[in-house]
């Protein structure tokens, strides 16, 4: 018995010392001392000792069994220490190494400019419409006072889809939905991508306008201006001023462009005014007699006046962007830099 007691002691520390692993450790804790055990098994063959012979064969017992345990406490401890080492090593971060840096991201430059103008005029009372992209020849062109012969219904000005459709080239065919739809008092905003034959730098097949349009009681180009005034001054700061130039637009008569002082410069000229101190930014009118006629509406007690804003041209304006291409090349350089 003595014997076999010494034989699995040192076959369970020769076990012991050669676990690579704490797996390997646990299996070997298992097939010696775990229930079914080597050293469990002759505990359970001690009713077949004589009984003047189990004091000593118990003591043999347990002396294997404290040698066993303690080399597997010793080898557990350094089993663990050499595991957690590795964990650290795993995870180890190195510090010297430049951060990951998460960039906020930000709303397009158009987006930012057509919200801006949304709340602008929404504080002043405007509603907002949203026309379609696509529209007849009779709400883009004829309802507008737009004659079959105007340079603007020629093909390479505008993209027809078929004689009857087209792809809006203003957002001014909004207004007569409105009126059609709506009787005065009127007052609505329509914000929208327009397509036009055009590309330069500063012009693109495809840009983003702002119509406005207020029908009511004795509107004048007063009031035109009164508006203008006010939005300029909250879109390019307190001290801009507008400046009405006569123009034509058939739908409108008479008919303004709209300069506003630079407000770079603050009218001394530079180069984002060309030297003249003032900067054209959209397009303006009272609104012709027989616009409002062909909606149904009564020119002897309404008038009204209408706008349209190149959305890109000021959001070129407020940025310093000198080409519009810029705004639809989603080139982050730019991007970061217009970042709100």
């Amino acid at each position: 018995m003595q014997n076999k007691l010494k034989e699995i002691r040192e076959k369970a520390i020769s076990q012991i010392e050669n676990a690579a692993n704490l797996e390997a450790l646990n299996e070997v804790r298992n097939v010696v001392l775990g229930k079914k055990g080597e050293l469990t098994a002759v505990l359970r063959g001690m009713k077949d000792v004589a009984a003047e012979d189990r004091p000593k064969v118990g003591q043999w017992v347990n002396e294997a069994r404290d040698a066993i345990e303690t080399k597997l406490e010793a080898q557990l401890k350094k089993l663990e220490k050499e595991a957690l080492k590795l964990r650290y090593e795993a995870e180890k971060i190195d510090v010297t190494m430049p951060e990951v840096v998460a960039e906020p991201g930000s709303l397009h430059p158009i987006t930012l400019v057509k919200n801006e103008l949304v709340d602008i005029f929404g504080s002043m009372g405007f509603e907002v419409f949203e026309g379609t992209e696509i529209e007849t020849d009779y709400y883009n062109f004829t309802a507008l006072n737009t004659p079959d012969d105007h340079p603007a219904r020629d093909m390479q000005d505008t993209f027809y889809l078929s004689p009857e459709f087209l792809l809006r080239t203003q957002t001014s065919a909004g207004q007569i939905h409105v009126m059609e739809a709506k009787k005065p008092p009127i007052k609505v905003i329509s914000p929208g991508k327009v397509f036009r034959s055009d590309d330069d730098a500063t012009h693109s097949p495809m840009f983003s306008q702002m119509e406005g349009l207020v029908v009511d009681k004795g509107i004048s180009l007063c009031d035109l201006k009164g508006m203008l005034d006010e939005f300029v001054k909250k879109i390019f700061g307190k001290e801009t001023k507008t400046r009405l130039r006569p123009s034509y637009f058939p739908f409108t008569e008479p008919s303004v462009e709209v300069d506003v002082s630079c407000f770079q410069c603050g009218g001394c000229g530079c180069k984002l005014c060309k030297g003249t101190g003032w900067i054209e930014v959209l397009g303006a009118g009272v609104v012709n007699n027989k616009v409002l006629e062909g909606c149904g509406i009564d020119t002897n007690e309404y008038s009204g006046f209408a706008f349209g804003i190149g959305i890109e041209r000021i959001a070129m304006l407020k940025y310093g962007i000198n080409n519009i291409k810029m705004l639809f090349e989603s080139d982050m350089r730019v991007l970061k830099q217009l970042h709100e």
